[in-house]
């Protein structure tokens, strides 16, 4: 992860952290820039002209001074990365789905409550033994089974970003 003043190249990359005070992030969330969203470099920063993504649809410059707030990552849904099962995911440690299995019922259900594809969901608590399970997904709080979480696959992405 690094900041997203530090990208040198363009490409598409996914929303870490947000740094800076509580209006900044306030203002920034009222935008759209939140943690878990798709941004695409489309002109790095360098010296003659500012840093310009493309975010919701839309350009967007950023200075130099917020770019260097926001922290990102790659994003690749690339099948080369292992995927595991949304269950075995530890305690505060973040995925981002790659796909839902189960019969279309369970599947539809899932993708009700906010658990879709390219969708960063973070393991907020786990019961005490074990089941059900409570997701930070989307801005909000999600406890689903384990045998449903099952079925989602997710790449991991790490234990200290935020969903």
């Amino acid at each position: 992860m690094q900041a997203l003043l530090d990208i040198n190249q363009p490409g598409a990359y996914l929303l870490m952290s947000v740094g800076g005070s509580a209006a900044l992030r306030r203002h920034l969330a009222e935008m759209g820039l939140v943690i878990g969203k798709k941004l695409t470099v489309v002109q790095p920063a360098n010296k003659a002209t500012g840093l310009v993504i493309f975010f919701q649809g839309q350009r967007l410059a950023i200075s130099d001074e917020i770019a260097g707030l926001l922290v990102v990552q790659p994003f690749a849904m690339d099948d080369h990365q292992p995927a595991v099962a949304l269950g075995e995911l530890a305690l505060n440690q973040v995925g981002l789905i790659r796909t839902i299995k189960g019969d279309p019922p369970l599947r539809h259900r899932l993708m009700d409550m906010g658990l879709t594809k390219g969708t960063l969901v973070k393991i907020h608590q786990i019961a005490p033994l074990g089941d059900p399970i409570e997701l930070a997904v989307r801005g909000y709080k999600l406890s689903i089974r384990k045998q449903d979480a099952a079925h989602v696959l997710v790449t991991e992405v790490g234990a200290d970003g935020h969903a």
